[in-house]
Formats: structure tokens, sequence, C-alpha cells
């Protein structure tokens, strides 16, 4: 279970990022509220994930989905830039995150 706490923590901080970047410095009370409940839920999702997996593995896998997805959410809905620079840092990021997953 701790896998599935870790992805769905992982996604969530993608949520959050999201609605904190629509919150405008938070600005708008539905997307900060979002925001907030979202960051909480993925908090408290790692915690679980980290009762059982290692600190920096559950860590490291957490941000990465996090990073890797945040990149995904701002090229396909928000129309950033899809650079070669930017797509090669994603990749290996997600190297790191697959390596790391093997590793445990």
């Amino acid at each position: 279970m701790a896998w599935v706490y870790l992805t769905i923590a992982g996604l969530l901080e993608v949520a959050w990022a999201f609605t904190m970047k629509q919150s405008d410095g938070f600005t708008r009370p539905l997307d900060t509220a979002l925001t907030a409940v979202f960051a909480l839920s993925s908090f408290a999702l790692l915690a679980m994930a980290m009762r059982s997996l290692p600190l920096g593995t559950a860590y490291m896998i957490w941000t990465g989905i996090g990073a890797v997805g945040a990149f995904i959410v701002g090229i396909v809905v928000l129309g950033e830039a899809a650079t070669l620079p930017r797509l090669i840092a994603a990749g290996l990021i997600l190297a790191g995150i697959v390596t790391m997953k093997l590793s445990h």
C-alpha cells in the first residue's frame, strides 16, 4: 500500500502546485483553499508511505512525481515551452525516479 499512497501523494503534489499557480498569489479564495486541501492530503499520504519506505526513497519519488507532473501540466494546460533542455531535464528526473524504485 505504501507505493499506492506515495503515487497518490505525488499526484496531489502536482494538483497543489497547479492550484497554487491558479490562485494568483493566494488572491483567489477557491484556488487557495484547494491548494491547502491538496497539499495537506499530499503530506498526509507521504507520511503514511514513509511508515514502511525509507525517507530518501519516499521523498525523492514524491518530489520527482511532483516535478515531472507539474512540468507536464505546465506544458499541456498552461502552454509553457517544451524546449529540448527542459525535456532532457525532465527525462533525467524520470530516470532517477525509475532507478530509485528499481533499487528498493
